[in-house]
């Protein structure tokens, strides 16, 4: 009998390029066919043949509560009775600007004066860019190889030959002259960033970078190198762009840059931007920053954007109750089941003999087929990333869904509880055994 999953996909194909909407949803790196979601609620997903799976993507980040938390689907449901969309101001979306400002912060240290919510995170950062360019009169970009800030041109760059050359296009489709804007140079790496802004320092608009790298894999900053970033771009008259699309409201209640104030890592960076758990699944992104940059968008300043669905009122409902709904609690019970479970997977690897580490950045952890915690996008590549593919499929064989590439964070969720964690737990050594015996 042809599972209901198969017969979608041969369809899907048919009428959507790769049958996805987005690449990695395709198992291109994993193989077999993607499960097509139906439902999902708590911590469990269903798919379109009915089998049913612990979830371990959450989203990719939103569901920070879990899915279909009943506060935030009544909150949209009630949102959704009063009209889907606008297109003028609304009092939620006030009220949301105020909620993102007031969680970032660190005692009397408030890097966010001014909020501008977007749709999604790709628009966040290309906004952010923008606006760093507009508000400096520069042109140049300075961006981490590996790290990733969504799909609009300049961003989309791959590194040039030497550490402060100008970027090459990293997709078909993209001008080189616009891939020339962004200098790609090596994550973690001091003497990268020194060089970088020795050679071009009087044209470099920004430095941007996720707040702790979770695209090419779990990679965190070494210590003190998001000090750094700040220190050195700020030195030269550049503004530090703080990627939290995927770290913010997740790993502390203030994003990855309130866990490093509270570890005592000190530094403010320039424009913040949020995506995933700001929106509560719902599509919505934002920025934000002190209000001399901030100020430097339309309608007060010369730097323009506009949206449409921006601060679409859906969307802010769903925000507003998860940011509600994310107390201290909520943050103690995710922290607790990553560490239980990352201990797990550290145990089930380790007893199965094969290579690894298990890197962390708050409560993200995920897997790396290699001796050591990478610190850098090569060290990423060069794991025996061929070991993930059957330690997947072992997993969901098992009822477990995993991100279906070795490249992505793991993420947990308030939902999951007892039950969850332990089928988890009882599901790692038969995966482990898969990884130990792949070729």
């Amino acid at each position: 009998m042809t599972d209901r999953n198969d017969t979608l996909f041969d369809t899907a194909r048919a009428v959507i390029p790769g049958g996805v909407n987005s690449p990695v949803r395709a198992y291109g790196s994993v193989g077999g066919t993607p499960r097509f979601l139906a439902s999902a609620n708590g911590a469990r997903v269903t798919d379109a043949a009915g089998a049913e799976y612990i979830d371990l993507v959450a989203s990719w980040g939103p569901a920070l509560l879990g899915h279909a938390h009943p506060d935030v689907v009544r909150a949209v449901q009630e949102a959704a009775s009063r009209g889907l969309s606008f297109g003028a101001p609304t009092e939620g979306e006030v009220e949301l600007a105020q909620l993102i400002a007031e969680r970032v912060r660190h005692g009397d240290v408030r890097p966010v004066e001014r909020v501008r919510l977007v749709s999604t995170g790709t628009e966040a950062t290309m906004t952010a860019i923008r606006l760093a360019r507009g508000a400096t009169g520069r042109d140049l970009l300075v961006k981490f190889a590996g790290h990733y800030h969504g799909h609009s041109d300049g961003l989309l760059a791959a590194a040039g030959s030497g550490v402060a050359t100008l970027a090459l296009p990293g997709s078909a489709g993209v001008p080189a002259p616009i891939a020339a804007q962004t200098l790609v140079i090596d994550y973690n790496d001091p003497d990268a960033l020194a060089a970088v802004f020795a050679e071009h320092g009087p044209r470099i608009a920004a430095v941007i970078v996720e707040a702790a790298s979770a695209n090419m894999g779990v990679v965190p900053p070494l210590p003190g190198f998001n000090k750094l970033i700040a220190d050195t771009a700020h030195e030269h008259g550049a503004l530090m762009i703080l990627d939290e699309v995927l770290t913010g409201f997740r790993v502390h209640p203030a994003g990855f840059w309130g866990l490093q104030q509270q570890a005592g890592e000190q530094y403010v960076p320039d424009i913040i931007t949020f995506g995933k758990v700001v929106g509560g699944g719902m599509p919505l992104a934002a920025l934000g920053g002190r209000a001399a940059v901030m100020d430097m968008l339309a309608p007060v300043g010369p730097v323009y954007q506009a949206g449409t669905l921006s601060g679409n009122p859906l969307s802010v409902a769903a925000g507003i109750a998860t940011l509600q709904l994310a107390t201290p609690e909520v943050y103690a019970t995710v922290d607790a089941a990553a560490d239980r479970l990352a201990t797990a997977l550290d145990a089930a690897l380790t007893d199965a003999g094969v290579v690894h580490a298990v890197p962390r950045a708050g409560n993200l952890f995920g897997i790396v087929f290699a001796d050591a915690v990478p610190r850098d996008y090569a060290q990423a590549q060069a794991q025996e990333s061929f070991r993930y593919a059957p330690f997947f499929h072992a997993m969901r064989e098992q009822g477990v869904a995993l991100p279906p590439s070795v490249f992505e964070a793991w993420f947990l969720m308030a939902a999951h509880c007892e039950d969850e964690l332990a089928a988890i737990e009882a599901a790692l050594p038969a995966a482990a055994a898969a990884a130990a015996s792949a070729s």
